[in-house]
């Protein structure tokens, strides 16, 4: 039976070639990118713009009807997009709900919004018990975006650092780049179309970076052993060379990630939405 190749292995595209005009187009979007993050600004969710978080446990019940909960909780006047999510045992729920900005520091539009929400619950579950009902105040969730930017930082510089300490120093600037260009990209996909931006989102940018990371050290590992094979080769071939011997590895890689993600964007659950779409 013979193998399926979705790469040939005598495949030999010249991707120094394009370099320039590619550079061109990876400054443009990043630029574009950020311009987007200044004047669209991000979409923060609750962790990040404040609000109410509601936690209640459907008592007698295995699982919590989250989905029911999810339309009967949208429906209400002064909620808009609320984030409902199993927290701890299965029939455990947590109801997170961002207030507008000029709702911020009222008090009484809080607590009326999460008196709906309770109420609510009650009339189409008998059996909820309220287990708590907490604001997140502005304040915090400033100190979330804060902490949430040190580790994307923090996360960069070290695999920058990682880089530099594996292979020389020229690798990780280059490595440094790409992961900016990854994230940069992200955040202007976001504020682009304002999807929610919340810790989440970080969680999934740190992925990005985990799995960019991956990608170029097999890159620069295969670059590394062609340097000492081909020592007299120009370096743009020898690049070429080393990329091409690898693509066959990161179409594959890609490509499943791809088969997993696109059905879970599709028709998964929309509390995963962004996460997915990041």
């Amino acid at each position: 039976m013979k193998l399926l190749k979705l790469v040939p292995d005598d495949t030999n595209i010249a991707f120094l070639k394009w370099r320039i005009p590619f550079f061109v187009v990876s400054l443009v979007l990043i630029a574009a990118s950020w311009a987007l993050v200044a004047v669209n600004g991000l979409n923060y969710g609750v962790d990040f713009a404040g609000g109410q978080e509601i936690r209640a446990t459907f008592v007698g019940e295995e699982e919590a009807p989250v989905a029911e909960i999810r339309d009967t909780v949208g429906s209400l006047e002064d909620v808009e997009n609320p984030v409902i999510q199993r927290f701890g045992a299965p029939n455990q729920i947590s109801i997170r709900v961002k207030l507008p900005p000029e709702a911020e520091g009222d008090k009484e539009f809080a607590d009326r919004v999460s008196q709906e929400i309770t109420t609510a619950l009650e009339e189409g579950h008998p059996n909820v018990r309220i287990d708590g009902v907490d604001s997140v105040s502005g304040k915090v969730s400033g100190e979330f975006r804060d902490d949430a930017v040190w580790a994307l930082i923090a996360a960069m510089l070290a695999v920058a650092l990682y880089i530099w300490i594996r292979f020389e120093w020229q690798f990780g600037v280059g490595g440094l780049f790409a992961l900016f260009h990854d994230v940069s990209l992200t955040l202007g996909m976001f504020a682009l179309f304002q999807l929610e931006f919340s810790l989440q989102i970080i969680a999934a940018i740190l992925a990005i970076i985990g799995y960019s990371l991956n990608d170029t050290i097999v890159v620069y590992d295969r670059i590394r052993e062609n340097l000492k094979k081909y020592r007299k080769m120009p370096l743009p071939e020898l690049l070429d060379l080393s990329v091409n011997e690898t693509l066959a590895r990161t179409v594959m890689t890609s490509l499943t990630l791809l088969v997993a993600l696109v059905p879970l964007l599709l028709f998964g659950p929309e509390s995963l939405f962004g996460l997915v779409a990041a």
